[in-house]
Formats: C-alpha cells, sequence, structure tokens
C-alpha cells in the first residue's frame, strides 16, 4: 500500500511538470496570436527551449550524480555542428524537412553521447574540482577544434584542412561547409517553438524517468555514500557512465535545437565557451540541484528578464541581480528552507483534516 502511494504520488508530480510546460506553451500561443509578443521576445523562444533542455539534462550530472561538470557547452557544440553539416550536406538529397531535422537531432544526440563516453571514462575518476577543471578544459577544446576546422564538398567528396578555405583544393562549383572560424552559413531553420517543447517534454521524459528507475536509485546511491553503494554491489563506473552519456547526448538535442535555429552558426565564447556552460549552472544552481522543475523557471526567468526590463535601462541589470539572489535565498537560506517545509507541514496537516471532516 506504502509503494503505491509513492508510486502514485510520484507520477503526480511528474504530471504536474509536464502540465506546466504545456501550459506555459498554450499561454506563450495565446500571447502570440494576439500579439501581445515582440518580435525580439519570439527570437528567444527557440534558444529558452534549448536552454531548458540543457538545464534539465545538466541537472542530471550536478543534482542526480552529484558530480560538477562546466563541460555542458562543449556537448552542446558537438550537437550543433554535427547536426548542422549533415543538415547542410543533405537539403538537396532529403526534401523533406521533417525527415531531415529528425536524423539532424538523432546524429547531433548520437555524437554528443559518444564524445560524453568516451570523456566520462577516464574523468569520471576525478571528482570535485578537478572534475571541473577537465571539463571545463573539454567545452574549451572542442570550441577551439570547430574554429579551425574547414571542411568543403565537390565531386570528388568531402575534403578536410585544418589551415584555411583555399587548401581544400576544391574543384571548380565546389561548397566550403565549415569555413573555420566563419562556421557554417545556411543551415535550414528547421526549428520551431513548438518542436522545441516537444523535446524538452522528451528530456523531462527521460529524466524524470532515470530518476525514479533502479538506475536512478543507484544513480542517487553514488551521490550519496559512493563507499556504501559499492559495497551493496552498485556498479560505479556504469552507473555514473549512464548517467554522463545521457546528460551528454540531451545537451547534443539542445545544440541541434540552437543550430537549426541561426543562419551562421560560429564557435563563439558566448555560445559555446566558457561563459554558456557558467550560465548553465547559474539555471541549475538558483532552480535548486536535483530540483527538475525549479531548474526549468530558472531557465525562463533568467532567459526572458533582461529581455522584458529593457525599458528601465538604468535599472534592468540590478534588478536581474536582485532577482538572483532572491532565488538563491528562496532555495539555499536555512530560514527559508525551514519556513517552507513548515508551510508544507501546515498543508499537509489542513487537507488531513478535511478528509477526515469529509469523511
Amino acid at each position: 500500500m506504502k509503494n503505491i502511494k509513492k508510486m502514485n504520488k510520484t507520477i503526480k508530480s511528474n504530471l504536474l511538470t509536464y502540465l506546466m510546460v504545456i501550459a506555459i506553451y498554450a499561454v506563450v500561443q495565446i500571447l502570440v496570436a494576439t500579439g501581445n509578443v515582440s518580435s525580439l521576445l519570439q527570437g528567444l523562444l527557440v534558444p529558452l527551449c534549448a536552454y531548458i533542455i540543457l538545464a534539465v539534462s545538466l541537472n542530471l550530472t550536478v543534482g542526480i550524480l552529484g558530480e560538477l561538470s562546466l563541460g555542458h557547452a562543449g556537448f552542446m557544440c558537438v550537437g550543433a555542428f554535427t547536426s548542422a553539416f549533415f543538415s547542410k550536406c543533405m537539403v538537396d538529397v532529403i526534401p523533406s524537412s521533417g525527415i531531415r531535422f529528425f536524423l539532424a537531432l538523432l546524429i547531433g544526440a548520437a555524437t554528443a553521447g559518444i564524445c560524453g563516453i568516451l570523456i566520462g571514462i577516464p574523468v569520471l575518476r576525478l571528482k570535485g574540482d578537478y572534475l571541473a577543471i577537465v571539463t571545463l578544459a573539454f567545452g574549451e577544446i572542442i570550441k577551439n577544434i570547430a574554429n579551425i576546422l574547414f571542411i568543403g564538398k565537390d565531386s570528388n567528396g568531402l575534403h578536410f584542412s585544418t589551415k584555411d578555405s583555399i587548401s581544400l583544393g576544391l574543384e571548380e562549383g565546389g561548397k566550403v561547409i565549415i569555413n573555420g572560424p566563419q562556421g557554417i552559413t545556411g543551415t535550414p531553420k528547421d526549428s520551431t517553438f513548438t518542436i522545441g517543447v516537444l523535446l524538452i517534454l522528451l528530456t523531462l521524459f527521460i529524466v524524470l524517468n532515470l530518476i525514479h528507475s533502479r538506475s536512478g536509485r543507484a544513480i542517487m546511491a553514488i551521490r550519496d555514500n559512493r563507499i556504501a553503494a559499492e559495497s551493496v554491489g552498485i556498479n560505479i563506473t556504469k552507473y555514473k557512465l549512464m548517467a554522463f552519456a545521457i546528460s551528454a547526448a540531451l545537451a547534443g538535442v539542445a545544440g541541434v535545437m540552437y543550430s537549426h535555429n541561426l543562419a551562421t552558426l560560429t564557435a563563439t565564447s558566448k555560445n559555446f565557451g566558457y561563459n554558456m556552460s557558467i550560465m548553465i549552472l547559474v539555471f541549475v544552481v538558483l532552480g535548486g540541484i536535483g530540483n527538475i522543475r525549479g531548474s526549468i523557471i530558472a531557465a525562463i526567468v533568467l532567459t526572458l528578464l533582461p529581455e522584458l526590463l529593457r525599458g528601465l535601462q538604468d535599472y534592468r541589470m540590478l534588478i536581474y541581480a536582485i532577482v538572483m539572489i532572491v532565488m538563491m535565498l528562496f532555495n539555499w537560506a536555512p530560514k527559508a528552507i525551514e519556513m517552507r517545509e513548515k508551510l508544507a507541514a501546515k498543508l499537509k496537516a489542513g487537507r488531513k483534516k478535511n478528509t477526515k471532516e469529509a469523511a
């Protein structure tokens, strides 16, 4: 009976998360249809979906696995460039944008997931600050590789170079697909807000089901006490690598969304560098480590707030900073946690009283 109640509580919590996303989507669609959303904010909707996927997937590593990773922007970069490269090559071969984008999603997720496994095997032996430094280095290496890579295509096939586009030696009529620091130009704009919301729901389905599965309990056991988990026969390497690879693959999906919304995809410090990794970590920390709904809310608030406050030129960043501090205090201050627990206990007692009276 207790297990059934616990299961029902989990299902209710998961459904509430899905309904929250669907409700936000419905409200945004109504606001767009009635002309209450500016073109600037409409342009932020697809990137916002990518940021939510990134925040939820990083919470799997930071909140559920308990490891600090700063290489999430690197996995996003892998997914973005591999999928954009595929789409650019297949524009004429696969005319259907839906099929092409679906295949691009699979390729972006698979390549990022493989990178997650390859990086995770040596890196997950490290802990704390050491793990953060190595994953940060991975992100920077990926960004720098994207900036020196030149790939062209002609009747003889693909040509690669790390020098410049001229050294590709393309025949007349050949195309440069990846042009070093200038990136990829002309990727089909297949990403939409609706597709973004569907991918958020898919990400939530994968992450929430993993958390409440046997594997998820093993991952959380490793987080809480590695030695105790190992002593009862839990395969530490297997479960850590599983969480890390799934998190990386989902970051790759976010990269696909992001790259198929841009006219030109470039690997800069702003979109795939250290700043992006820190921003995603901020979403996770401010939303509450291990709190999936909190990550979604933090990503929405911290992405849209600077644009919504653009009219208050002098006070915009001050209000933004105050909101961040308030969110941090609400989630982490001992007094705030105590108040939330007391309020939850009162609400629970009130519900029990009402149930007894009704009976």
